[in-house]
C-alpha cells in the first residue's frame, strides 16, 4: 500500500508532539514571562454590533468577521475566508468558546461565490460553518483537502498547490502560496493536507470615458495570510508578487514562545511580514476570538502598536480593527 504524502514546510522546523502539548498544559514547561506594554497602549478591547455589508462595493471591501473570517467584495464577487461563527470544534471546553461574537452571523451574509480554505484545523474549517454554506459557493482549498468536502456532497472544490493560479472570474487570479505551519484534524492524519496563503490579483478596466489615462486597467494584489509561523517565504512572495494593497495577517496565539513560535506570528513577527510582502495596508487577524494560547486576549493590538513604534511605521498602514468593522478601498 502507497503511504499518504506528508506535506512539509520549506523552512523545516522541530515538529512538536502530543507530548510537547501536555508540557504546555501541565505547566512542566516554565511560562513565557508578561510582556511589558506601556501604559498608553493597554487599552481594553470594545466590540460593536455590526450591521449586514453592501454586497456590492464600489471597488474594494474587506470586513473583519472575526478570527481569520474575512467577506472579501470585490468586483461583484462576495469571498469568504475560513469560515468559522461558532466555538472551536470538536472539543467544547471552556477555553475553545467563543468568546466574541461574529461581526456578521452566518444569516446575514450577502450569498457567497467563493470561500477560501488556508488549512484543515478546527478553528480555520468549520464543518458547521460548511454545512450552512452548503454546495453554493466554489471552494479553494489547498493540497489534499478536497476529498473532505466530497465527503459532505460538495462538488464544487478545487484543490491549488503552492505558488499555482487559478481564474476564478474574468478578472480575477488567485494564487495559493506558501505558508509556514501544518495541519490535521485527528491524531492520525497530521500533515496529510497542505497549509497555504492566498493571493488574489484583480485587473479591472472601468467603463471608458474618452480618456485613456482614466480609462486605464487598475490592478489590486490582495493577500491573506492564513496561520503561520515567519520565515523567510514572505520575503519571496513580496518579491513576486511586487507588493501587496492589502494583506490580511494574523498577530495571535503566540504564546508559550517555545511550543508557538515555528507556526504562528507574534506582533513583531507580524510586523516583519507587512515589510517583506510590501503591504501597503494590513490587517490584524487571528486574536481576540478564541482563547487558543497564553497571552491575554487584549494583549496582541496593544504589542502590535508598540511595534510598529518601534519599526518607525505609521500604525495606519496596519490596523487591529474591531469585528464586524470595513476598510474600503
Amino acid at each position: 500500500m502507497t503511504k499518504p504524502t506528508l506535506y512539509r514546510n520549506l523552512h523545516p522546523h522541530q515538529p512538536h508532539s502530543l507530548v510537547d502539548i501536555f508540557r504546555w498544559k501541565f505547566g512542566i514547561d516554565p511560562p513565557d514571562p508578561p510582556a511589558v506594554i506601556p501604559d498608553d497602549l493597554a487599552l481594553p478591547v470594545t466590540w460593536s454590533a455590526a450591521a449586514p455589508a453592501e454586497s456590492q462595493p464600489e471597488d474594494l471591501r474587506v470586513t473583519w468577521i472575526g478570527h481569520s473570517t474575512f467577506l472579501i467584495q470585490h468586483l461583484g464577487l462576495n469571498i469568504l475566508t475560513d469560515p468559522i461563527f461558532g466555538d472551536c470544534p470538536p472539543w467544547r471546553f471552556a477555553s475553545l468558546k467563543r468568546l466574541q461574537p461574529p461581526g456578521l452571523a452566518l444569516a446575514d451574509l450577502p450569498k457567497i461565490d467563493i470561500v477560501l480554505i488556508s488549512h484543515a484545523h478546527y478553528d480555520h474549517l468549520d464543518a458547521d460553518a460548511i454545512g450552512f454554506l452548503g454546495a453554493g459557493p466554489r471552494y479553494f482549498v489547498p493540497s489534499g483537502l478536497a476529498s473532505w468536502f466530497q465527503r459532505r456532497g460538495i462538488e464544487s472544490v478545487t484543490e491549488v498547490a503552492w505558488w499555482d493560479s487559478t481564474q476564478i472570474s474574468p478578472e480575477i487570479t488567485l494564487t495559493s502560496v506558501p505558508a509556514q505551519h501544518g495541519a490535521a484534524r485527528t491524531p492520525f492524519d497530521r500533515d496529510k493536507t497542505h497549509w497555504c496563503g492566498w493571493v488574489l490579483e484583480s485587473l479591472a478596466k472601468p467603463e471608458d470615458s474618452g480618456d485613456s489615462e482614466s480609462s486605464a486597467c487598475t490592478t489590486r494584489r490582495i493577500y491573506f495570510a492564513g496561520d503561520t509561523g515567519y520565515s523567510p517565504i514572505f520575503r519571496e512572495i513580496g518579491q513576486r508578487f511586487g507588493g501587496f494593497d492589502l494583506a490580511m495577517i494574523p498577530i495571535g496565539c503566540y504564546n508559550p514562545r517555545w511550543l508557538m513560535q515555528p507556526v504562528h506570528l507574534n506582533p513583531a513577527d507580524a510586523v516583519q511580514v507587512h515589510i517583506d510582502v510590501r503591504s501597503q495596508q494590513s490587517i490584524a487577524c487571528h486574536w481576540g476570538t478564541f482563547r487558543l494560547a497564553d497571552e491575554p486576549l487584549a494583549e496582541p493590538p496593544a504589542l502590535l502598536t508598540h511595534e510598529l513604534a518601534e519599526a518607525r511605521i505609521d500604525p495606519s498602514t496596519f490596523r487591529a480593527i474591531q469585528p464586524g468593522d470595513s476598510l474600503e478601498m
